[in-house]
């Protein structure tokens, strides 16, 4: 095969944007002889954003910009390397391309961030190779990459089952408004995993049923703020808080503050906090950080769009 040297590649760019997720709910069952937890889960995509810009290069070169990107790895552990090379072989073409990923999600912080670049790098490599892959041949590869990543290519709201790939949409009305409390240190899935486990060892935790969260599916169909905020949980948290009891502290701030419901987004250790309306997400957003609870603090709203081109030429 003749390469073709770099300066002589067209200079053709493909910008997608996917976004994070918070579990309005997620249930957890025993750990599986498989090692995996079934769950039963409830997904909203929400406005903090990841972009993956994606060029021609020869062979897979990916470059990190934005908050933390120094703790995100470039080699073949990354999840957007892991979709483009899956990409390229289901579709039988060469895995040339330059990634560069614009972290906006926070890493390892519970909100889906390497899920969401790899459903973008999906859409951006399907884009600039013109694979012509419709939208439920990448949600068969996402679900293969990991079980939120299917979720993040379609945004909105969703239920989630099996280990969380198995996606209903949710009827929602209106938007809701969040302030997050970041930290930069992350809390590893697998070790939030394995403090849920050292506590439910001698009482098994129950099968997850979506059953549980008729309340929060009810406040989601009416548009309502204050029921959904009474309705929020998250099975991990107690195990998050065994690894990092201060996020106990984010927790109380966003209570005090009057939000409207607060929980560990996913596996920790962000704290999201629903309010009222975009000026009280500013708010509690204030009182994080006034409080200096978060290394950084966002706002945003859901639900939003999953996985989209924002713009594709040279």
């Amino acid at each position: 095969m003749t390469l073709t040297p770099v300066d002589a590649l067209p200079s053709r760019e493909v910008r997608v944007r996917a976004p994070g997720k918070v579990n309005l709910s997620l249930r957890v069952g025993a750990r599986q002889p498989d090692g995996y937890h079934p769950v039963s889960t409830v997904f909203q995509a929400v406005s903090v954003y990841e972009e993956v810009v994606a060029s021609p290069h020869e062979g897979i070169l990916v470059t990190v910009g934005g908050p933390q990107s120094d703790a995100v790895p470039t080699d073949d552990s990354n999840l957007a390397v892991r979709a483009a090379r899956l990409l390229a072989e289901r579709t039988g073409v060469v895995d040339d391309v330059h990634l560069h990923l614009v972290k906006g999600v926070p890493v390892a912080g519970g909100m889906a961030g390497g899920s969401a670049d790899a459903a973008a790098a999906l859409v951006a490599c399907d884009a600039l190779w013109s694979t012509g892959l419709s939208r439920d041949d990448l949600a068969r590869l996402a679900a293969s990459l990991g079980a939120d990543v299917p979720f993040l290519l379609t945004g909105h709201t969703a239920v989630g089952a099996g280990r969380g790939d198995l996606l209903t949409p949710a009827l929602t009305r209106g938007e809701f408004h969040w302030a997050f409390a970041v930290r930069d240190q992350g809390l590893s899935t697998a070790a939030v995993y394995a403090a849920f486990d050292a506590r439910h060892r001698d009482a098994p935790p129950p099968a997850p049923s979506d059953a549980d969260d008729v309340p929060l599916m009810q406040a989601l169909l009416a548009g309502d703020a204050v029921a959904l905020g009474r309705a929020l949980h998250n099975d991990l948290q107690p195990a998050a808080l065994d690894l990092a009891p201060d996020l106990a502290e984010p927790l109380q701030v966003a209570r005090d503050a009057g939000a409207l419901g607060v929980v560990v987004s996913g596996s920790g250790p962000t704290v999201a906090a629903l309010a009222r309306n975009r000026q009280h997400a500013l708010v509690v957003a204030a009182a994080f950080t006034a409080a200096g609870v978060a290394d950084r603090v966002l706002t945003a709203v859901g639900p939003v769009a999953g996985a989209r081109v924002v713009s594709n030429g040279d």
